[in-house]
């Protein structure tokens, strides 16, 4: 492979990789949207935001779905951080509503 080839290559699959960040993103927000459901019934019905069980749920629901490459820690660390920010979108959604 000459280095023109391989610059080539590396652009394409760059290019692949800003697809795949668009779509990751938006079903990110599509999660989002959904995570501001939950929250404004748990609001309604005083529910805690933070749910271990459900959280646990979440890791085995992943962790069982994942063909790899991503290590099972991967996976978790990646959906613990995801978690965390749903939760942190719960929050201020529900101080928000609080403060109208």
């Amino acid at each position: 492979m000459t280095q023109e080839e391989a610059l080539r290559l590396l652009d394409q699959h760059r290019d692949a990789i800003d697809q795949i960040d668009l779509a990751i993103l938006e079903r990110l927000n599509a999660r989002a949207a959904v995570v501001e459901k939950i929250g404004a019934i748990k609001k309604e019905m005083q529910f805690p935001i933070y749910e271990p069980k459900r959280e646990d749920a979440v890791f085995r629901n992943v962790i069982g779905g994942n063909g790899g490459p991503l290590s099972e820690a991967a996976v978790r660390r990646l959906f613990e951080r995801i978690i965390d920010e749903m939760r942190t979108l719960q929050r201020e959604r529900m101080e928000k509503e609080n403060q109208s």
